[in-house]
């Protein structure tokens, strides 16, 4: 009874909402059990039984199938185990015979291996040590092929390679780096050798506009070669002469684009616009060329290139040297006026200063020294040729005697006339030191002696005071100039020669118009005693000259057109009579020498005289 009841109390205590098994039983007897009836009920175990029954009957008719698909499997596993041993007897009778086939086997694939390693290695050091066939053919190709940017990038990989045998030969691999060098420096020569066919052949075609950066990466290479180098900036500056010179013509007989500017030579009636338009313009091509030869060489080394450029510079400017100096000298051949040769000179000269700044050596530099030099000869020539007209007439005579007057003739005027509008000029130029001296001795120099020469027949007063007076208005003329020290002392030197000559006259004559001969020459013999009669004489002429000091000078000496030399005179001689009265006063009033009443004969002092004479 306690088992049964414990089976109830277990039975109602069951939550059968929450017995998954329960509930999927219950669920399964309702598709079977359909009839909630008491016979139903009783047949209930029964039934479940039959139905259990029924499913181990169909579970049995399935699994025999299983069974038998599965006795197959044994059977077919047997015979690959059979199989497998079989294969494996036979697998190890093989392996025993290939045993030595195998490990050449494993050799050779250890060796391909090596020599894959080995392939590669190669493959990059050739790479690095090698051009490829492209490359080669950029950098040795054709001759007429042109030369691109590619061309210099082989260019720096070939000289890359060149400088990693270097570190080649470092790692002791002196043969195949020696190889590759040599290989490398033929290429390089052959590649060189192109570049300058090129670069020569571009220069001698080439235009000033046209220097691009491969041609400038072209003579940035050539340097290396210094022949190949020269030869190219040869050629260039061969080309380049032509054009400067055709230019050059063009600027004379054509003029700009479209005939503006004007041709040149359409003034050519004008010496000083025609010279100078021509400078002008060889002053602005000539820097032109020196900066595209500077251009053309603009990625050089500058160090030793110097002397180089002024030569290509100098063998440019040569080329209108000959047309130029042509026409310089037609002008200085038909050009008459000196003002105007002059004027072309000072042109010639300032150009060549500025031109030689430029460009150094060459014909052009000796051109323009000898056009300088002969527009010099020219205006001197020139002016020397108008002293000479003046100052000697058309039979050869000189120029027009002294007048009474002893003025100086016309042609000094002339002259001298000319000579301040050359010195006008000439005092606004550079180097204006050398031109003035050069042009006063031209005009001076023959006026001087042709003055001296027509002075020479005159009495002595006379060629004195004429002299003079040519001499002052020369002197009046160059002071006003600079450097005419040096002259103007020359012809003050002349100028006191000859007041020392009118100073001696006119003392002479002052001398003799107050009886003062005699006792001027018992003065020189060291008299001491003097006749009263003619002393008192003496003073009353004295008295006379001293109230009208004037009246005895000679009349020549009023025609001196310079109040200076007119008073140096006067008081030179003056100082004569002073000087011989004072020693005739000392003499009288010396004791010694026994004259009665000195006071009688001298009552002036000399210093009254002197006062008198030169106030």
């Amino acid at each position: 009874m306690d088992n049964i009841s414990s089976k109830l109390n277990a039975i109602l205590e069951m939550r059968i909402d929450t017995d998954k098994e329960v509930l999927e039983s219950l669920g399964d007897l309702d598709n079977f059990f359909t009839e909630n009836t008491v016979q139903s009920r009783r047949q209930l175990r029964s039934e479940i039984e039959k139905r259990s029954l029924k499913i181990n009957e169909d579970f049995l008719v399935s699994f025999r199938g299983v069974k038998q698909s599965l006795d197959e499997i044994c059977d077919g596993i047997e015979l690959m185990n059979e199989s497998v041993n079989s294969m494996r007897s036979r697998l190890k009778a093989t392996q025993s015979q290939t045993q030595d086939l195998i490990q050449q086997t494993n050799s050779l694939q250890e060796e391909s291996n090596k020599l894959q390693f080995r392939q590669k290695v190669a493959g990059a050091f050739l790479a690095r040590f090698q051009l490829s066939a492209a490359e080669q053919q950029v950098l040795c190709g054709s001759r007429d092929a042109p030369v691109t940017g590619e061309f210099f990038t082989v260019l720096d990989r070939l000289q890359g390679i060149h400088g990693d045998c270097r570190v080649l030969m470092q790692c002791g691999h002196h043969t195949a780096a020696l190889d590759i060098m040599d290989e490398m420096n033929l290429m390089k020569e052959s590649a060189l050798e192109r570049l300058y066919r090129w670069t020569q052949n571009h220069c001698r075609n080439i235009d000033a506009n046209e220097i691009g950066p491969l041609v400038m990466q072209a003579m940035n290479r050539l340097q290396d070669r210094p022949v190949l180098f020269k030869y190219v900036i040869d050629e260039y500056a061969t080309a380049r002469r032509a054009i400067l010179v055709r230019n050059f013509i063009d600027a004379l007989t054509v003029g700009g684009p479209g005939g503006n500017p004007k041709p040149i030579e359409m003034h050519a009636q004008d010496p000083k616009r025609y010279v100078g338009d021509m400078f002008a313009w060889l002053h602005q091509a000539i820097p032109s060329e020196r900066e595209n030869l500077l251009n053309l060489v603009k990625l050089c080394d500058q160090t030793d290139l110097t002397d180089q450029i002024q030569v290509a510079l100098a063998n440019i400017a040569d080329g209108v040297c000959h047309p130029l100096e042509v026409r310089v000298q037609m002008i200085l051949s038909g050009e008459k006026q000196t003002i105007i040769l002059y004027a072309v000179a000072n042109l010639i000269r300032f150009y060549q200063g500025v031109i030689n700044g430029v460009v150094n050596g060459g014909n052009l530099e000796q051109c323009l020294a000898n056009m300088q030099h002969n527009s010099e000869q020219a205006y001197l020539g020139s002016l020397m040729q108008q002293v000479k007209n003046l100052l000697v007439g058309p039979m050869g005579t000189t120029i027009e005697p002294p007048q009474s007057d002893l003025a100086p003739p016309k042609s000094v005027s002339i002259l001298l006339g000319i000579m301040k509008e050359i010195l006008s000029v000439a005092s606004m130029v550079e180097g204006r030191q050398s031109d003035i001296k050069k042009i006063v001795s031209c005009v001076i120099d023959p006026l001087l002696r042709t003055i001296t020469e027509s002075a020479s027949h005159l009495p002595t007063i006379d060629m004195a005071v004429y002299l003079l007076n040519c001499l002052y208005q020369m002197q009046s003329t160059l002071a006003m100039y600079e450097y005419m020290e040096e002259r103007i002392e020359r012809l003050q030197a002349q100028s006191d020669a000859q007041i020392d000559t009118l100073t001696s006259e006119q003392a002479s004559s002052l001398v003799a118009n107050l009886n003062l001969g005699p006792i001027y020459t018992l003065l020189q013999n060291h008299a001491s005693k003097f006749e009263v009669g003619s002393l008192k004489m003496f003073n009353t002429k004295l008295d006379t000259f001293l109230e009208m000091p004037d009246i005895l000078l000679l009349q020549q000496i009023n025609l001196l057109q310079s109040s200076k030399h007119r008073a140096d005179v006067r008081k030179r001689s003056f100082n004569v009579i002073i000087a011989i009265y004072r020693q005739l006063y000392e003499k009288v009033h010396d004791p010694e020498n026994g004259y009665e009443d000195p006071s009688s004969v001298f009552s002036r002092s000399p210093e009254q005289v002197a006062q008198l004479l030169t106030g």
